[in-house]
């Protein structure tokens, strides 16, 4: 069976535990509505960078709260890009799926959905 990757974005307001978590609950939910077959039990493992301005929390603790306790996942922090967005969150789920890739819906929330407006099709 083939790895997908569905890619994904979101911005916090401010670096607080609970914005990082709540975005990034936000952002997860988006992702599982548009791509109505994905399971947590399909996914091979997920990567989440966030921008060198939010250190408060791992957003994969927001996933670990929605159940998602047997996903491998791993936080890290993106490179220092000029005039990168701020206090932004991205993730990268690998899907086990027979999906083709361009069946793969991405989602780009809210400042975010600037970075990759040819991947979102959902709207801010």
């Amino acid at each position: 069976m083939p790895v997908r990757g569905i890619r994904g974005a979101t911005v916090v307001e401010v670096d607080q535990p609970e914005l990082v978590f709540a975005a990034t609950r936000d952002l997860l939910r988006a992702i599982l509505d548009a791509n109505p077959t994905l399971q947590t039990r399909d996914l091979a493992s997920v990567f989440f960078t966030v921008s060198g301005d939010l250190n408060s929390a791992y957003p994969a603790q927001a996933a670990r709260d929605m159940g998602w306790t047997h996903v491998p996942m791993l936080c890290t922090q993106d490179i220092l890009v000029s005039g990168g967005l701020k206090r932004c969150i991205r993730v990268l789920l690998h899907w086990n799926s027979d999906l083709p890739q361009d069946s793969i819906k991405h989602v780009y929330l809210g400042a975010a959905s600037n970075l990759r407006p040819d991947l979102s099709t959902v709207k801010p």
